[in-house]
C-alpha cells in the first residue's frame, strides 16, 4: 500500500510538474500573463465564432469547420506581410520538396523572340548541346505539346524535370523553319553565378554576381585571383538585378574583404532564439584593394547583406540606386503533422544596426538609370558578346550605349587609386 501511495504520489507531482512547464513556457512566448490570458480570451471568441457560423450560414459546403479554419489561418496569416502564409497540406509538401529535391534541366540559355522559345545558346558540355541545339534555334513543342504562346516561365517549366528524365522536343531550325525532333534527357545544371569577368582600362576588374548559389564564393575567389595576375588593381563589382540566395554564402563574400572576426549581419526578433550574429572568418586573409559595388532596386536580400556590411565596414563604395528592401527571415512552423505557418519571425540588421527590411540600402554615390536604359544595358550585357555588332543593332534596333553607374564606380576607384582619368 506504502508502495502504491508512492507511485501515486510521484506521478501526480510529475504530471503537475509536466503542466505547470508548459504553462509557464507558453506565458513566456507570449510575452508575460496579461498577453497570455487575452490570447486566450481571444482564441475562445475565435472558437465560438467558428461554431456560429459552422452552425448557421445559410450554405453548408463553406461553412464546414475544415473549411472555416483553414479560411481563417489563411486569412490571419496574411494580412501580416507578404512573406508570411498558412501551409495547408499541399502547400507544405510543395515547400519541402522544393527544399529537398534537385531539378534538372537540359543547360540552354533562352529568351523569347515573336512569341516563341528561342535557343541563345547551349552551355558548353550541357544535355542541350550535345543533342544538337543550336544558338537561334526555335523550340515549339514539348512532349508532344505546342509551348507558342506560352510565357518564358511556363515554357521553361516544361523543360525542367527530374534529372535522368528524358523530355522529347522540337525545334524549327533557319529560314526554311525545319522541324526537328530532339530527345534530351535531363541533368542537374550548375550555372556560374559569377559572369562577365573582365579588366577595363588597363587595370579595373569587372565582375557581376548574378545570384548568391553554393559555389558563388568559390566562384568569386577564382575570378578575382585571374583578374589580379592580369594586373588588376581596383574591382567593380556588379550586384544589380540580383535577387539574393544563400545567406552563408553572402556571408562567404564579405568575408574575403573585410577583417577577421568583424561583425557581418545580425537578426533581431521578439524572441532570443530569433537573435543571431554572423562574424566574418578568414584567418587574416583578405583583398585590401579598393572596391565599389554597383546596386539597384533589383539588388535584394543576400545582395543588400553583401552592400550592407560592406558599406558600414567603409570597405566599399556603392554606386546606383537603392536596393530592394527584403530582409527579413522566414521560419516555418508546424501547427501539425500536415500543416505549418511559414512565419516572419526576425529583420536582417547592418553591421551598423541599420534595418534593411523595406528600407533598401542607399548607395554612396546615387547614378539614375531610365527604365529604358536598364532594359537597354541588360540586354547589351547578355547578348552584345554573342554576336557581331551589326547583327546586334539589327536584331536589338539600338546602338549599344554607356553604363553611367560602371563610369562613375571607376571614377571612385581611380580617385582612390590617387589617379585621375576622364
Amino acid at each position: 500500500m506504502n508502495f502504491f501511495k508512492r507511485f501515486l504520489f510521484a506521478l501526480v507531482a510529475g504530471l503537475s510538474l509536466t503542466v505547470g512547464y508548459q504553462f509557464f513556457s507558453d506565458v513566456s512566448l507570449q510575452g508575460g500573463f496579461s498577453n497570455y490570458w487575452e490570447s486566450r480570451k481571444r482564441a475562445s471568441e475565435l472558437e465560438e465564432a467558428l461554431r456560429l457560423v459552422n452552425a448557421f450560414y445559410v450554405e453548408s459546403e463553406p461553412a464546414t469547420l475544415d473549411a472555416l479554419t483553414e479560411s481563417a489561418l489563411a486569412g490571419m496569416i496574411s494580412d501580416l506581410d507578404p512573406y508570411s502564409e498558412y501551409l495547408d497540406f499541399e502547400k507544405r509538401k510543395q515547400l519541402e520538396e522544393e527544399t529537398s529535391q534537385e531539378f534538372g534541366g537540359i543547360g540552354v540559355e533562352v529568351e523569347m523572340r515573336d512569341r516563341v522559345l528561342t535557343v541563345v545558346a547551349p552551355l558548353v558540355d550541357s544535355p542541350g548541346e550535345r543533342a544538337g541545339l543550336l544558338r537561334g534555334d526555335r523550340i515549339v513543342e514539348v512532349d508532344g505539346e505546342s509551348i507558342k504562346g506560352l510565357s518564358i516561365n511556363q515554357s521553361v517549366s516544361k523543360l525542367k524535370g527530374r534529372p535522368g528524365t528524358s523530355v522529347a522536343i522540337i525545334v524549327e531550325r533557319g529560314a526554311e523553319n525545319d522541324r526537328i525532333d530532339l530527345e534530351v534527357k535531363r541533368e542537374l545544371i550548375e550555372v556560374d553565378n559569377v559572369r562577365g569577368a573582365e579588366i577595363l582600362d588597363g587595370d579595373l576588374g569587372y565582375l557581376r554576381i548574378s545570384q548568391f548559389g553554393k559555389r558563388t564564393g568559390t566562384e568569386l575567389k577564382s575570378s578575382i585571383d585571374l583578374l589580379i595576375d592580369q594586373g588588376m588593381r581596383g574591382l567593380v563589382l556588379d550586384l544589380r538585378n540580383n535577387p539574393g540566395g544563400l545567406l552563408d554564402v553572402a556571408v562567404n563574400v564579405v568575408e574575403l574583404f573585410v577583417p577577421d572576426g568583424e561583425l557581418v549581419v545580425y537578426t533581431k526578433g521578439r524572441h532570443e532564439a530569433m537573435s543571431e550574429e554572423w562574424y566574418a572568418e578568414n584567418s587574416g586573409q583578405t583583398y585590401n584593394f579598393p572596391l565599389a559595388l554597383l546596386v539597384n532596386p533589383g539588388s535584394a536580400s543576400a545582395s543588400e547583406i553583401v552592400a550592407g556590411a560592406l558599406k558600414d565596414s567603409g570597405r566599399a563604395k556603392l554606386v546606383g540606386e537603392k536596393t530592394f528592401g527584403k530582409g527579413s527571415v522566414q521560419s516555418v512552423l508546424p501547427l501539425s503533422s500536415k500543416t505549418g505557418l511559414k512565419l516572419t519571425t526576425a529583420k536582417y540588421y547592418t553591421p551598423g544596426g541599420y534595418v534593411i527590411h523595406e528600407n533598401g540600402i542607399e548607395p554612396d554615390v546615387i547614378v539614375e538609370l531610365s527604365p529604358k536604359e536598364e532594359e537597354s544595358l541588360y540586354i547589351q550585357r547578355s547578348r552584345l558578346k554573342t554576336m557581331p555588332l551589326e547583327e546586334f543593332v539589327e536584331r536589338y534596333e539600338f546602338e549599344p550605349i554607356e553604363d553611367k553607374q560602371l563610369e562613375m564606380a571607376k571614377q571612385l576607384l581611380w580617385e582612390e587609386l590617387g589617379e585621375t582619368r576622364s
